[in-house]
């Protein structure tokens, strides 16, 4: 078999551990919820009514990934970094327009992760109606825990969720403050793409994000699932 002769080495496989296993799960695609806890959409002054409005999602590039526990640099370009403390759930079949009754089956495990912000430019980009990559997607910006396998645990429906800068508290809620659960998210993101192992989805956070500088060290919590660290560090 002949082998493709590239310009230059293809992007590596961007990867995380599972928990108990020697095998590491590769990731495709990061899929993130935006203001999926009603106290979170009201500070930022999008309050979200289920009944007539529908999820909304923004998109992460795989290499925007970093694993808990990590030191990363303060990003350039921003001046307010802001930490968002999310459930992760990590899809281990492939599935198109999924029904919820059988979103169960599609998820592999989940994870704790953070959504790291440069929210000055997210909420520029907001009032001009821009995209809101400049804020959301950039290097080290997907912060996640290993992946705990779903075995067990079924669908979430309930859980504590924190975060701590320092180790002062400054994020609290339920996994059940979630205004569209996991079932609906996965059955309406897979209406808009085949979904596919190795897709993460941040589920979104509560209320409570802020600001980080360097020399912070940001730990989270989700029952059940995992703990996650990162450490912020000079500007390059």
């Amino acid at each position: 078999m002949s082998q493709t002769n590239y310009l230059w080495n293809p992007a590596p496989v961007y990867s995380l551990p599972v928990r108990d296993s020697e095998a590491r799960m590769p990731v495709k695609r990061i899929f993130c919820v935006g203001r999926n806890y009603h106290a979170h959409a009201v500070e930022m002054g999008r309050p979200v009514d289920k009944s007539s409005m529908s999820p909304f999602y923004f998109l992460k590039d795989a290499s925007a990934l970093v694993e808990s526990g990590a030191t990363v640099p303060y990003p350039a370009g921003t001046d307010n970094y802001h930490f968002e403390m999310e459930l992760v759930v990590a899809i281990g079949k492939a599935g198109f327009r999924v029904d919820e009754k059988d979103a169960d089956g599609m998820v592999f495990g989940y994870a704790a992760g953070l959504d790291m912000t440069r929210r000055d430019l997210q909420l520029v980009a907001r009032e001009q109606g821009r995209p809101w990559d400049l804020g959301k997607n950039f290097e080290k910006s997907a912060v996640c825990t290993e992946i705990v396998p779903a075995a067990g645990l079924g669908v979430l429906e309930s859980g504590a969720i924190n975060l701590q800068v320092d180790g002062e508290t400054k994020q609290t809620s339920d996994l059940s403050m979630l205004i569209w659960n996991i079932r609906e998210i996965i059955a309406d993101l897979s209406s808009f793409y085949h979904l596919e192992p190795g897709d993460l989805i941040y589920t979104g956070t509560p209320e409570g994000v802020g600001a980080v500088k360097p020399g912070n060290r940001i730990t989270g919590h989700i029952d059940g699932v995992a703990d996650v660290a990162l450490t912020i560090g000079q500007p390059e």
